[in-house]
């Protein structure tokens, strides 16, 4: 609060002293007063105004200086209204009165908003749960078709193709089902040892037809294992593998592999793919880019390593990545690792 503005804002009470000034100098005069003893008078009069602006001033200042460091210091900023400083003025009594009521109904729109939002996250993950029982249902039924016509080419080839489609649409359900989670990753937490090994593998599995189809070759050399969610990390690592896939080269290749360091262990996945052009590079784990490899190719959501960010985020994770245009890319997640975990990974 600056001081011009507040003597504009009483500018019309200063008005009011001035016109009854300038009234009562011209009443003492005709009474027969002295010059000096009206002069007398109106410096008194301007020094009683002075002190009273200026009182006036300061104090509110101060109230103002007092509201905004709450506003500083507080998370919730439209709960302003129930922590304003106490004040004898009728008109900041009322100004805090009808700031509570309004914050009272802001309060009851955000609590509306998020039951509105929890129902869709409770009807999406439900639905997804539904969706995936007939996914593995065709899964198992092209499996068991696979190997019951094993001389008929042509049929196991569609159901092949059935299969690698099918494992496609698993993949967007399971991606919204952990979009739908992210918020709320900590109900469905459960950190223990982690063989990063045996995770790699059970993704490579996972993907195993996805991977004959491009005729990708991958290699694993995971031997740390970690304290993270086991099954979170599977998504993630499924995520970063699904692109390598998506933006492979003629003679697709990755490695997945560990290396420890004082501090944690690094988990690399490494591709000879399309690579990432530099400007696009530190965009890549924005939600909804695609970069000029997506559009190109008209496949990618732009989400996968978004959540991919986001999920190692809410895991203490740090995810990084390096790409050299047209020669592959190489996705970094770093597991920090504390004194007592080193201790117990080292005596196991």
């Amino acid at each position: 609060m600056k001081l011009w503005p507040f003597l504009k804002d009483k500018s019309l009470i200063i008005l009011l002293h001035l016109v009854c000034m300038a009234s009562l100098s011209a009443f003492l005069k005709m009474t027969g007063y002295s010059d000096t003893n009206v002069i007398l008078i109106l410096v008194f009069w301007v020094l009683i105004l002075s002190a009273w602006l200026l009182y006036t001033f300061i104090q509110r200042k101060k109230y103002f200086a007092e509201i905004g460091q709450i506003l500083q210091h507080i998370d919730k900023r439209y709960l302003l209204g129930e922590l304003l400083p106490c004040s004898f003025r009728l008109e900041d009594k009322l100004y805090r009165e009808m700031i509570h009521y309004s914050n009272k109904a802001v309060i009851e729109r955000i609590r509306e908003i998020e039951d509105e939002q929890k129902n869709y996250r409770e009807y999406i993950e439900s639905w997804i749960h539904e969706v995936k029982a007939p996914i593995t249902s065709i899964s198992l039924l092209c499996e068991n078709g696979r190997k019951a016509y094993k001389e008929a080419s042509d049929l196991k080839e569609s159901l092949r193709t059935i299969s690698i489609e099918n494992q496609k649409i698993e993949n967007y359900v399971e991606m919204a089902l952990y979009y739908a989670r992210s918020e709320n990753v900590y109900k469905d937490f459960m950190i223990r040892q982690t063989d990063l090994q045996e995770t790699a593998e059970t993704v490579l599995e996972k993907n195993k037809l996805l991977l004959i189809e491009n005729r990708v070759r991958a290699e694993v050399a995971c031997p740390d294992r970690v304290f993270t969610d086991r099954k979170w990390i599977l998504f993630i690592l499924n995520q970063i593998i699904l692109n390598s896939v998506k933006y492979c080269s003629d003679s697709p290749f990755f490695s997945i592999c560990t290396t420890r360091g004082k501090d944690g262990v690094t988990l690399t996945v490494q591709d000879n793919g399309t690579g990432i052009p530099p400007e696009e590079l530190p965009r890549i784990f924005e939600k909804g880019f695609t970069g000029s490899n997506g559009r190109r190719t008209d496949r990618s959501t732009g989400m996968g390593l978004y959540l991919c960010r986001r999920l190692c985020g809410k895991l203490g994770l740090r995810i990084t990545a390096e790409s050299e245009y047209g020669k592959g890319t190489r996705v970094l997640i770093f597991f920090p690792v504390g004194s007592y975990h080193i201790n117990t990974l080292s005596k196991t």
